[in-house]
């Protein structure tokens, strides 16, 4: 793959988990999108959805993989399926891709491999296994990986010695708080300076608020790296971490993480044109959406790309 390819504008697409909630998934304990690829009547609707994206303007796709992270599956009593949903996350993006004969690429999504929006402090060993046995199941689908959601510089630098064995690029996930730093306390500078390799294609805000980033805006572009974000439209600036909110057990219908983190009605056209046309004022190259986003906010994302 070209280490060139976000040095310009690309479309990167929106929140494959809450879509598929909207659209009728009922997700089991804490599995959340995953129970979309245990249960195969909801096959179909995953590549639907990429295919919306794709659609919408998507230059890239995600795998749904987000919470196909061993720690979910064995939460949830389903170990032995681990193998089978990643490869299937991998399989359905690239169905996708064949059906809608653009030009897509597929991304990996990598994601933090314990809790969402809280560092990982479990022992080196086992987040360098849980990187491994995911990343080697999605890596013969995809372009390059995603670390998806990342935040602290230690389990990123884990992450990327895993890739690294791979061969292929990765675009950089950090996940931000209010405060503009990572949720361990780094900087995004610092975060940068010690873990930046040329295997990098980009970096990006991820899961993060339109205010969160504007705040970041200033320093992500004196990193002369592509850089831009899945922007969130929770209805709160700064998102719990999951475990706090989502206690469903095994069997149980999990909680939609909008009851607890509401979601962004007042963010308009107007609204996401406008501060879409500020980071690109700025310089950023690499736009999409993540939580609470969907087809119809990446179609007036790409509309801005020219």
């Amino acid at each position: 793959m070209n280490k060139d390819y976000f040095k310009t504008i690309k479309i990167l697409d929106g929140g494959m988990g809450q879509e598929l909630l909207a659209k009728g998934l009922i997700s089991k304990g804490t599995l959340w999108s995953a129970s979309a690829l245990l249960d195969k009547k909801y096959h179909k609707l995953i590549i639907d959805i990429h295919l919306s994206f794709i659609n919408s303007g998507a230059d890239v796709i995600l795998t749904n993989s987000f919470t196909t992270r061993r720690v979910r599956f064995e939460q949830n009593n389903v170990n032995e399926s681990f193998q089978f949903a990643n490869k299937c996350a991998g399989e359905l993006a690239f169905k996708a891709k064949e059906i809608s004969k653009k030009n897509v690429i597929i991304a990996g999504s990598l994601p933090a491999q314990n809790d969402t929006y809280k560092p990982d402090e479990r022992n080196r060993d086992v987040i360098e296994k849980n990187f491994t046995d995911q990343a080697f199941l999605i890596s013969p689908y995809i372009d390059f990986f995603y670390l998806d959601v990342i935040s602290s510089g230690r389990e990123l630098g884990i992450a990327l010695e895993v890739i690294d064995k791979l061969k292929k690029p990765v675009l950089v996930g950090l996940h931000i708080k209010k405060n503009g730093r990572l949720p361990s306390g780094e900087t995004i500078t610092e975060v940068v300076s010690k873990y930046k390799n040329s295997n990098w294609l980009g970096l990006i805000a991820a899961c993060v608020s339109p205010e969160i980033i504007n705040l970041c805006l200033n320093e992500i572009k004196n990193l002369n790296i592509p850089f831009g974000f899945k922007v969130n439209l929770w209805g709160v600036e700064e998102p719990l971490p999951v475990h706090e909110f989502n206690k469903a057990k095994a069997n149980e219908i999990g909680q939609n993480p909008n009851i607890r983190l509401g979601t962004r009605n007042d963010f308009n056209e107007k609204r996401l044109s406008d501060f879409v046309k500020k980071t690109i004022k700025n310089g950023a190259t690499i736009l999409g959406g993540c939580c609470e986003t969907n087809p119809s906010h990446i179609k007036i994302i790409s509309k801005l790309k020219n």
